[in-house]
Protein backbone atom coordinates (compact mmCIF):
# COMPACT_ATOMS: atom_id res chain seq x y z
CA UNK A 1 0.00 0.00 0.00
CA UNK A 2 2.92 2.21 0.56
CA UNK A 3 3.96 2.48 -3.34
CA UNK A 4 0.51 3.78 -4.02
CA UNK A 5 0.35 7.05 -5.82
CA UNK A 6 -2.41 9.80 -5.32
CA UNK A 7 -3.71 13.06 -7.00
CA UNK A 8 -2.64 16.33 -5.33
CA UNK A 9 -6.35 16.24 -4.47
CA UNK A 10 -6.26 13.58 -2.69
CA UNK A 11 -3.45 14.98 -0.46
CA UNK A 12 -5.59 17.99 -0.09
CA UNK A 13 -8.00 16.03 1.71
CA UNK A 14 -5.52 14.06 3.71
CA UNK A 15 -3.73 16.90 4.79
CA UNK A 16 -6.76 19.69 5.30
CA UNK A 17 -4.15 21.86 3.27
CA UNK A 18 -4.88 23.94 0.00
CA UNK A 19 -2.99 22.55 -3.28
CA UNK A 20 -1.64 25.85 -3.21
CA UNK A 21 0.14 25.50 -0.35
CA UNK A 22 1.07 21.63 -1.41
CA UNK A 23 2.43 23.09 -4.29
CA UNK A 24 4.37 26.17 -2.52
CA UNK A 25 6.18 23.26 -0.63
CA UNK A 26 7.42 22.01 -3.92
CA UNK A 27 8.05 24.93 -5.05
CA UNK A 28 10.90 25.25 -1.86
CA UNK A 29 12.45 22.16 -2.38
CA UNK A 30 10.67 20.36 0.31
CA UNK A 31 8.79 17.96 -0.95
CA UNK A 32 9.19 16.11 -4.32
CA UNK A 33 6.30 14.17 -5.69
CA UNK A 34 6.46 11.59 -8.66
CA UNK A 35 4.69 13.46 -12.03
CA UNK A 36 3.31 11.40 -14.76
CA UNK A 37 4.41 11.47 -18.59
CA UNK A 38 1.66 14.55 -18.62
CA UNK A 39 3.25 16.38 -15.97
CA UNK A 40 0.34 15.69 -13.30
CA UNK A 41 1.72 15.14 -9.13
CA UNK A 42 1.90 12.39 -8.09
CA UNK A 43 2.14 12.08 -4.49
CA UNK A 44 2.83 8.62 -1.82
CA UNK A 45 2.04 8.49 1.31
CA UNK A 46 5.68 9.24 2.43
CA UNK A 47 5.02 12.38 0.68
CA UNK A 48 1.73 12.89 2.54
CA UNK A 49 4.01 12.60 5.97
CA UNK A 50 6.53 15.10 5.07
CA UNK A 51 3.84 17.53 3.88
CA UNK A 52 2.12 17.03 7.37
CA UNK A 53 5.28 17.31 9.07
CA UNK A 54 6.27 20.89 7.00
CA UNK A 55 3.17 22.49 7.91
CA UNK A 56 3.32 21.42 11.98
CA UNK A 57 6.79 23.08 11.41
CA UNK A 58 5.70 26.01 10.00
CA UNK A 59 2.94 25.91 12.44
CA UNK A 60 5.59 25.78 15.34
CA UNK A 61 7.09 29.20 13.94
CA UNK A 62 9.96 27.74 11.59
CA UNK A 63 10.70 28.82 8.45
CA UNK A 64 11.41 27.14 4.65
CA UNK A 65 14.78 27.93 4.30
CA UNK A 66 15.50 26.10 8.15
CA UNK A 67 13.18 23.24 7.10
CA UNK A 68 15.19 22.97 4.13
CA UNK A 69 18.22 23.70 5.57
CA UNK A 70 17.44 20.90 8.33
CA UNK A 71 16.75 17.95 5.48
CA UNK A 72 19.88 18.77 3.87
CA UNK A 73 21.87 18.34 7.01
CA UNK A 74 19.94 15.44 8.91
CA UNK A 75 17.36 14.22 6.32
CA UNK A 76 14.92 14.93 8.84
CA UNK A 77 11.96 15.04 6.37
Amino acid sequence: MDNQLMSIGMVKELTGLSERQIRYYEERQLVFPARTKGGSRRYSYEDVRKIREINQKLKEGFNTFELKEKRGKKNLM
